[in-house]
């Protein structure tokens, strides 16, 4: 198991709950599914699954209330389909058309360090060190495959690697967190899976993600 660890920050995020329907809720910190997302921005292989372990909260929880203009509707999945079959019919949305604005409760001034470790999915590139090279090597060369963010386009996050002996400082906070989003199980009809979340001390302990089975 080869690890690495990810200082992130940005000045919004938003982490939305799901059982917020009308407007967006951030959970209090980063989701691991939302963790996952930016290391695969920075590197992502399909021979390696990345799996989080550890979050380090490094700046107080801090909300802010602002107005987001959104798309109030998707392109019906029949367009999708019709183009797909004859290869002209157009798949598109005009924003113009379909504007909404809505209240949204996100984080302000964030700061991350996550830990992970990558697996290997079975495929026949199975090099643990190749791949930590080169995860480190994009990471400091603040290299990635599209910007990475905080749950939303608009809130970019910014990175660098931590060193091996660099001190993590976290909030000395402890809260309940609740239930949150530990990851989608996209092998087994898009569930959500969810698992109870505390932090102690600025850290939040992820655990193993199971497919099929649960966190």
């Amino acid at each position: 198991m080869y690890g690495v660890k990810l200082r992130i920050w940005g000045d919004y995020a938003c982490f939305t709950r799901p059982e917020m329907k009308a407007e967006r809720v951030s959970y209090e910190t980063i989701t691991p599914s939302a963790a996952r997302g930016i290391l695969e921005a920075i590197y992502w292989k399909p021979s390696i699954r990345w799996a989080i372990d550890r979050i380090y909260v490094l700046k107080p929880v801090k909300f802010d209330n602002i107005r987001r203009n959104e798309v109030g509707g998707k392109i019906p999945f029949r367009n999708i389909t019709t183009a797909m079959h004859d290869g002209q019919s157009p798949v598109e949305l005009f924003i113009e058309e379909d504007r909404q604005q809505r209240a949204a409760m996100v984080l302000r001034d964030v700061e991350y360090v996550i830990e992970a470790h990558f697996e290997f999915t079975g495929s026949e590139d199975n090099n643990p060190v190749k791949h930590k090279e080169m995860f480190d090597r994009r990471a400091e060369k603040g290299q990635c495959f599209h910007r990475p963010y905080f749950g939303c386009r608009e809130f970019p996050a910014q990175f660098e690697p931590v060193g091996k002996d660099a001190k993590i400082s976290a909030i000395p906070e402890s809260r309940d967190l609740g239930w949150m989003l530990h990851d989608i199980d996209f092998k087994h009809g898009m569930e959500a899976q969810f698992f109870h979340a505390q932090m102690v001390n600025g850290v939040i302990g992820v655990p193993p993600f199971r497919e099929g089975g649960g966190a």
